[in-house]
């Protein structure tokens, strides 16, 4: 059917109306998406600690102050493993699924240098700490963090490590004989219990309370905190205060998908990252205190082993890592020295 010249204006003018209302409708409904109607950007922080243990705490405070001064972007805490163990929030930085992330003795498997962290009383406390952290760990273990993928935007604390088991107390090295006792996957805490005797099981944080219930191991190693935070003293008759390693906890992010973010808005969570330091170390210090004569009352028995018997005959592990890690000896020295000037 053939149309009239009138019929064609009529549509087209139709037609057009209808083009200035869709490109209308969509202007406005792209100025609600940045109008904030939408709500706050999600960045989520995921660690494997549990309600109440230094982790949780700590991540808590910093997304609370940093969420008082964000605009547009909120962040939002995932503990207890919900968005996986340490390998796989690692992984998921680099995926750029996960913006936070807080490993501690994991890093040392990822990366050669960060077994520094894992020779036995290297650190003397927190004080001792910061120096290191001064020292050693922005100048020659950040860059290489940075290399495999990862940006540290802060360095918090999982706490000095202490030994708890149900087959007996542990005074000296002799003691940990045949334990099975869980530790992290890091490479060199494996070497350390194997070194003094004991039989060590990597195994994730969240499986560690079911393992010790079931007896599939005897013991387990970590800072009251977490200790406290996962309820181990539930199923664990002995806590020794071996103090064998200091573990810092790193604020990770992707080194590629940092900057992807708005300049302001990485400077308030570097700086609230690092501010909350203070807060981690003097919370830690404070639990420390109260969550041993918490442990106590629940009726795990005690001892205070010798130290020095522990560090005499984990010797070697500090010759090994000067043989096998690069520069690994001179990271020792630098560490020792740290804040000594």
């Amino acid at each position: 059917m053939n149309c009239t010249r009138a019929t064609l204006l009529a549509r087209l003018t139709y037609a057009r109306a209808l083009l200035t209302l869709s490109a209308s409708a969509f202007v406005l409904g792209f100025g609600a998406c940045t109008d904030g109607s939408a709500g706050p950007r999600e960045l989520t922080f995921g660690h494997v600690g549990e309600p109440g243990s230094l982790f949780a705490l700590s991540a808590e405070e910093f997304a609370r102050r940093a969420n008082e001064r964000l605009e547009g972007f909120e962040v939002v805490v995932y503990g207890s493993s919900q968005l996986g163990g340490d390998e796989v929030l690692l992984q998921k930085i680099k995926l750029g699924t996960v913006d936070f992330a807080l490993p501690s003795t994991v890093m040392s498997s990822q990366i050669d240098a960060f077994g520094l962290f894992e020779m036995p009383y290297l650190v003397r406390d927190r004080e001792h700490m910061r120096a290191i952290e001064e020292e050693v760990v922005w100048p020659e273990l950040a860059p290489l963090a940075e290399k495999d993928g990862y940006r540290i935007i802060a360095v918090w604390e999982n706490g000095f490590r202490h030994v708890t088991n149900n087959t007996r107390p542990i005074t000296s090295p002799d003691d940990l004989s045949g334990i099975k006792l869980r530790t992290p996957r890091g490479v060199w805490r494996v070497k350390l219990f194997q070194t003094l005797g004991a039989n060590p099981t990597p195994m994730a944080l969240s499986e560690v309370f079911i393992g010790l219930q079931t007896g599939v191991i005897d013991g387990q190693e970590n800072p009251l905190a977490q200790i406290w935070g996962s309820r181990l003293y539930e199923v664990q008759e002995y806590l020794s205060l071996t103090g064998h390693v200091y573990t810092p906890g790193y604020v990770v992010v992707s080194a590629s998908q940092w900057t992807t973010l708005p300049a302001d808005v990485r400077r308030i969570l570097e700086e609230e990252a690092r501010l909350v330091q203070a807060f981690v170390h003097d919370t830690a210090a404070r639990l420390d205190d109260e969550l041993l004569a918490q442990v106590e009352a629940e009726g795990v028995k005690v001892t205070r082993p010798d130290r020095d018997a522990f560090l005499m005959a984990s010797r070697e592990i500090y010759d090994e890592f000067d043989r096998t890690v690069e520069r690994g000896g001179l990271l020792v020295e630098r560490a020792v020295a740290a804040g000594s000037n």
